[in-house]
Order: structure tokens, then sequence, then C-alpha cells
């Protein structure tokens, strides 16, 4: 059973860029396997909001993450893939051809 509505918080990892957490507030990080927390590194908060499932969210659905917070206690936000030929551009040397 999934509830239709959690306050949620979002917390930021202190090691990698556009890594999240989103948990209940009530609850806090005590779901989070401490695995999970060591790769993750020191929780910022980032964000506290009413989430709902018909909320618009950047990068996640938000009946997902409402289903994941029910289910395991936490929805964990990997940063989005790098596109390999974005990285290209900074691995080939800058030399103007004309």
């Amino acid at each position: 059973m999934t509830a239709d509505r959690v306050i949620c918080e979002v917390f930021k990892s202190s090691r990698k860029e556009e890594m999240y957490l989103y948990v209940d507030k009530r609850q806090g990080l005590e779901a989070v396997p401490e695995a999970l927390l060591e790769q993750f590194g020191r929780p910022v908060p980032a964000l506290t909001l009413l989430l709902t499932a018909d909320k618009p969210l950047a990068r996640a659905s938000a009946a997902d993450v409402l289903a994941a917070i029910a289910e395991q206690g936490y929805y964990f936000q990997m940063p989005p893939a790098k596109d390999e030929y974005m990285l290209d551009l900074y691995r080939a040397p800058t030399q103007a051809v004309y």
C-alpha cells in the first residue's frame, strides 16, 4: 500500500553531484542501509516538499518515488549518465585547423 502524499525530505550527497535520497520526513534516514550511506557520504538537507503522485519532478516519476518510500523507506536517485560524445570534447586536443 502506498500513501497518496508524503512530506518528503530530500538529501544531496556530499560526495557526488546530482545524487539524492528521498525519505519520509517522519522516519528520516533510519530505513537507509548503512552501506548506501557510506557510499552516499554525509547527507546534506536540500529540500522538504509535499510529494503527491501527480507532482512533476525533474528526473523521476513522483509515483515511483512514493512507491519506493512506502516499500523500502527511501528512494535513491543516481546522477544522470554523461554522454560519451561530450566527454570526447575534453579528451581531444584543441587545435584550430583551417
